[in-house]
This record gives structure tokens, C-alpha cells and sequence, in this order.
């Protein structure tokens, strides 16, 4: 069987200190940071997951690189999120905000600049509350 080659994302050694060896990010790492910067946008309702994320949540665990794909390019960085909104808030303000949040949590936990963040709105989120029968 093949070995699995570890992919990561070299990061620079910041302004004025001196290199002490090489640090160097895991993509899955820039997954979970992208989701949790997803998460906390308001309009949100989830992201979108494969068949195993949505086991492993009904077992309870927390997964919280769902619906983030990343892309290591020669150009930089390429991020797409695959999310759902609620209903009734502004789709491009909210994607906006996504992009901003993901862009801006990004560089400040691991200093790399992303070409990309793209939105993929998945669905709408309709409240269950709102529908009620009339006697």
C-alpha cells in the first residue's frame, strides 16, 4: 500500500526573530479554523458535512472542519466553504461577512494570506416554530 504523503502549508518566521527551524501548518488545521469562523457569522445556520462527519456528530463529537475545503496553490491559499443561511437574512451580506471572518481569523492565527474564499450557499434554514395550524 502507498504511504500517505503529509501535506502542510509553510508558514514564514515572523519580522525582526530569528529562525529556529521550520513551522509549518497541516490543512486540516486552516479547515478548523475556516469552520469556527463560519460558525460565528450571524445569518449561519450549519455547514455542509459528508456521510461520515454526520455520523461521527450523532455520536457527539463536535466537527468543526464540516463543509471547509482547502486548496494549497501556487498562487496561495484557496478556501471553499459549503454553508447554509437562515432564512430571511441577506445572502451577499452574509457570504461577505463569511469571507471577511474566515480571511481575517485566518492571518491572525497563522500569518498566511488566502487568495480565495469562496461561499457556496448549500440552503436556507427555515424556523420550525413559524409554522403552526389554524383551528
Amino acid at each position: 500500500m502507498a504511504e500517505k504523503e503529509i501535506q502542510s502549508l509553510p508558514q514564514s518566521t515572523p519580522n525582526g526573530k530569528t529562525a529556529l527551524g521550520d513551522i509549518e501548518v497541516a490543512p486540516e488545521v486552516i479547515e478548523v479554523i475556516a469552520g469556527i469562523a463560519t460558525t460565528e457569522v450571524e445569518g449561519i445556520s450549519g455547514t455542509r458535512g459528508t456521510f461520515a462527519t454526520g455520523v461521527a456528530e450523532k455520536f457527539g463529537k463536535k466537527v468543526h472542519g464540516k463543509g471547509i475545503k482547502t486548496e494549497w496553490t501556487d498562487e496561495g491559499l484557496i478556501i471553499d466553504v459549503y454553508c447554509t443561511v437562515q432564512y430571511g437574512v441577506a445572502v451577499s451580506h452574509v457570504a461577505r461577512e463569511v469571507q471577511r471572518q474566515i480571511r481575517e481569523s485566518i492571518e491572525n492565527m497563522t500569518e498566511l494570506a488566502t487568495k480565495e474564499v469562496n461561499v457556496h450557499i448549500t440552503g436556507i434554514q427555515f424556523d420550525q416554530a413559524t409554522t403552526s395550524k389554524a383551528d
